[in-house]
């Protein structure tokens, strides 16, 4: 069997948790692979809405065995709180979920150095959650980090007290104190907790199911946009969220890739600093951020808006060799007379081009759009995919056509039932 894969092709918040909790039921796994807290998967059924920021988007299917990889960055306090909602829920979370032992840990003095370096930034800074993510990332590139099968060690606070005093002058040189003292009591209590769930050589576990014939699902956090080596650099996260960081991150080899789904939102939006091309500072962006409910799920920050941008696309695309996509909260667009989509940039120098430059920010782009009519028709309600309006079907039809890939899965609502499929 091959492990298929589910990636963000924009900034994130495109919409995979409802995608995953859609595609779920079909798969024996559901694996995270890289990323922390900073991401916040979205999953809304039976009228409740639910919020993952750890843990897979397979934990409300009872007969899915969920992995949080070696690639992800755990934070242990996090992670307590989000068990502890699901148990309130009644989902006996514990019981199918996994968690590498090769998990990189973030502690409460990531977090200080997080907030440290923003601040020393100033007007310069990349816009983290400042959940500890980068620099955590950091030590574990530096051969300095803390891991999760390290908790299960006789001198884990040893261990820890030296990553301690090793963080505290990193603040103290960006000119601030370490101060974690009520952060530390949350942190080593939850570690506790952390004990006593399955801590697992995950990558023994995926491959194994592989042998006896599973099926595994990949689960991507961020977009392929905020990849640390293709991502709008430096405006990034600090893991690989293109498909190659499925196998690192949970120890799977390129040839065990099987279907590759991409997901993209109708439009486009970006939270944080970074360059945004297509990005709508008008009414038009303010209608689409209020239609969309665009606030972040993990920060609660508003998220910029703006048009579908088809040379982003077809880049993530390209990385990703992406085999299906997935259009995501399209009836966000049901309200506007005409809809834009941008094919190429205007550089410049005047040059027309659907490549992405080296470096997004240093250059003056120019979106050159594609006016295209709305089909001004509530489309929430719709139960298939052959009954979406003429105009609607024109739009995916002529983003098919551009980024020659097919659209297979489109959603007009955030419930389970509002995913029609092709």
């Amino acid at each position: 069997m091959a492990v298929d894969i589910l990636i963000g092709l924009q900034w994130g918040d495109e919409g995979k948790g409802k995608i995953v909790d859609v595609l779920a039921p079909k798969y024996d796994i559901v694996a995270r692979f890289q990323g922390g807290p900073n991401a916040g998967h979205t999953l809304e059924f039976e009228g409740t809405k639910h919020v993952l920021h750890q843990i897979p988007s397979g934990i409300f299917h009872p007969h899915i065995q969920n992995i949080i990889g070696n690639g992800v960055v755990l934070d242990p306090v996090v992670f307590k709180t989000e068990m502890e909602k699901l148990t309130a829920r009644g989902v006996d979370a514990a019981k199918n979920l996994f968690i590498s032992k090769k998990t990189a840990l973030i502690l409460p003095s990531h977090k200080a150095i997080d907030k440290a370096s923003e601040e020393a930034l100033g007007e310069q800074k990349i816009g983290s959650t400042l959940k500890g993510i980068g620099p955590t990332y950091q030590d574990k590139v530096g051969r300095n980090g803390l891991r999760v099968g390290d908790i299960l060690l006789p001198d884990f606070k040893e261990r820890y007290e030296t990553a301690k005093a090793r963080h505290a002058k990193i603040v103290g040189f960006l000119g601030g104190k370490l101060e974690i003292d009520e952060m530390e009591q949350q942190f080593f209590a939850s570690v506790e907790y952390l004990r006593t769930l399955n801590l697992v050589d995950s990558e023994y576990m995926i491959n194994e199911a592989l042998k006896a014939g599973k099926k595994i699902l990949a689960e991507g956090a961020q977009g392929s946009l905020l990849d640390i080596d293709f991502g709008t650099y430096p405006f990034v996260t600090s893991s690989n969220t293109l498909v190659a960081g499925a196998c690192t991150g949970l120890g799977v080899a390129p040839r065990h890739i099987g279907e590759v789904y991409g997901i993209f939102k109708a439009y486009c939006t970006r939270v944080g600093s970074g360059p945004f091309p297509t990005e709508l500072l008008d009414e038009v962006g303010e209608e689409i951020r209020k239609a969309g409910r665009e606030f972040g799920s993990t920060t609660g920050r508003p998220r910029r808006c703006g048009w579908v941008d088809l040379p982003t696309l077809k880049y993530s695309i390209m990385l990703n060799g992406v085999t299906q996509l997935n259009m995501m909260k399209a009836d966000v667009l049901d309200e506007f007379e005409e809809i834009k989509v941008c094919t190429h940039y205007k550089t410049a120098s005047g040059e027309i081009t659907d490549k992405i430059p080296h470096q997004l920010d240093a250059e003056t782009l120019e979106p050159v759009y594609t006016t295209m009519k709305g089909w001004e028709t509530a489309t929430m309600e719709t139960e298939s995919y052959s009954n979406l309006p003429k105009e609607f079907l024109e739009y995916i039809v002529f983003l098919e056509k551009e980024l020659e890939v097919p659209i297979n899965i489109v959603s007009v609502g955030p419930d389970r039932k509002s995913t029609l499929i092709k």
